[in-house]
């Protein structure tokens, strides 16, 4: 048995309530990378303690993703991918452009997601036949747009500091041939894109929780999304995601060569 709306959203109430009361309250932050900063904070590792406790409950038989507490059953055919905060570096500056990204994968396939921004109140949920959004406006199905070609995209990626070499050089020679590009937003550019807001993500050095809650939700609302190679995204890595297969090729002309 697959688990529904209700379910998912239960799961969003529960990070919800660990999560939103210490934003913009002076949390304390723990560095976990000696050689440089990749920050945790204690609404992460309360957040996932919360969304595991429901899984574990509800679905025993489940194996759990998680980027603070470890992993169980990566062997077993439904699998939940969960990051708590995905940007934490948002979360502590106070900018609300981090969510809680929870996905489910069947056979090591990405089938159902949800990104939940809970300071805005926005929710992107796909649930295997489609994307939608639910939010202050209102609810509405999320359908990517076709923007017709890279000239015409906009862009979105976290940081062009995360690249270095030829990644760089490659993230640069799209960057100039795109109508605007903006950097910050972490995981709501790719809800910005399954809305249709947006065209293109591009982004590297990711991990299977930067990614599991949000393949579902770009995919369902008719987005592609892969590796630079042309990859399944499941695994991380360098990762392109487009509203349109012609905006996807012409990029991945360039990220792939």
């Amino acid at each position: 048995m697959l688990p529904d709306r209700s379910f998912f959203y239960r799961l969003a109430e529960a990070a919800k309530a660990e999560t939103l009361p210490r934003f913009r309250a002076g949390v304390d932050v723990v560095n976990k990378e000696a050689s440089g900063f990749d920050p945790v904070t204690e609404g992460d590792r309360a957040a996932e303690e919360a969304i595991r406790a429901l899984i574990e409950a509800e679905f025993p038989d489940h194996g759990i993703l998680g980027e603070e507490h470890g992993s169980v059953g990566l062997d077993r055919e439904h699998v939940w991918v969960i990051d708590p905060i995905d940007g934490t570096r948002a979360f502590i500056s106070g900018v609300p452009v981090w969510g809680t990204l929870i996905g489910l994968q069947k056979n090591g396939r990405a089938i159902m997601g949800m990104i939940d921004q809970p300071f805005t109140g926005e929710r992107y949920f796909a649930d295997g036949n489609g994307s939608t959004y639910s939010g202050p406006d209102g609810e509405k199905r999320l359908r990517v747009r076709d923007c017709g070609a890279l000239s015409n995209a906009i862009l979105f990626t976290t940081s062009p500091h995360l690249f270095a070499g030829e990644e760089l050089a490659r993230y640069r020679e799209i960057e100039s041939q795109v109508r605007l590009f903006r950097y910050g937003t972490d995981c709501y550019a790719y809800a910005l894109l399954a809305a249709g807001h947006i065209d293109l993500v591009i982004e590297n050095s990711l991990k299977p929780y930067d990614v599991g809650g949000i393949i579902p939700v770009v995919e369902q609302a008719g987005g592609i999304m892969t590796t630079w190679d042309g990859g399944r995204p499941e695994m991380g890595g360098t990762i392109i995601a487009a509203g349109s297969r012609a905006v996807y090729e012409q990029a991945l002309a360039v990220l792939s060569r």
